[in-house]
């Protein structure tokens, strides 16, 4: 079996050594980049397992290395790195699809759990991708999820979500009325065992009841917060 192959970015060698030395350590295959055009380039010309990114790069930064991924229907797994640790910077990472965010100084041992734990989660659910015998359409009010196509429609208007996205909404919609801890969310969507900051739950939720409520406010409302524990799906009457 191959090792899983990481993109490293950063424009910081320094960072880039670290990173490459503690991956290695875990049986990583690691390769380099150093700005963001760079990354780009190699991200499309190489099948990489994931992707830890700098946000700050000279030229084209993270953000855009990110979009020009997505845009390009790339969904290898991406960690990105930033010394910013606030909400709107978090935020803005998410909706470009993100899969998570490690805000500098960071532990190296930290991140490679979060690269392990990415990386089975993505296993996982390439698993459950394939053929069923059960319907794979979940059809509620104003909602659907195809999740052959993994489409999502409000009211018969697609609604684009990210990777991440699109996985917590499926997991909470398999479980109506189920109520999930942030911790729970963390451990099964994540697939973070020890790790996570329970604000990368937070941010989701609400990227994504903004996306789905541009399309249905009653779609948006289906995703409820409950106060102290975490979240659920409530399909109601």
């Amino acid at each position: 079996m191959k090792n899983p192959k990481i993109l490293v970015v950063d424009d910081e060698e320094r960072i880039r050594r670290l990173v490459r030395m503690y991956l290695e350590r875990n049986a990583f295959d690691v390769e380099e980049a150093e700005d963001g055009q760079e990354a780009l380039d190699k991200a499309l010309e190489n099948q990489y397992d994931l992707i830890v990114l700098d946000l700050m790069l000279p030229g084209m930064d993270g953000r855009d290395v990110c979009a020009a991924l997505r845009q390009q229907n790339n969904e290898v797994p991406i960690i990105m790195l930033t010394a910013a640790g606030d909400e709107m910077s978090r935020i803005h990472g998410f909706e470009l699809g993100a899969d998570d965010y490690v805000v500098k100084p960071f532990s190296p041992r930290e991140l490679v759990m979060r690269v392990k734990a990415l990386l089975k989660r993505a296993i996982q659910t390439t698993d459950k991708e394939a053929p069923a015998s059960v319907s794979s359409v979940l059809t509620f009010q104003t909602l659907t999820i195809n999740m052959d196509s993994r489409r999502v429609l409000c009211d018969g208007e697609e609604v684009s979500l990210t990777p991440k996205e699109y996985e917590l909404l499926c997991y909470l919609a398999q479980r109506p009325e189920k109520v999930f801890s942030r911790e729970e969310l963390l451990r099964d969507v994540w697939n973070y065992q020890f790790y996570g900051d329970q604000r990368t739950v937070d941010t989701h939720i609400k990227r994504l009841r903004e996306k789905l409520g541009k399309a249905s406010e009653q779609a948006a409302t289906m995703i409820v917060t409950v106060w102290g524990v975490g979240y659920k799906f409530e399909v109601g009457e």
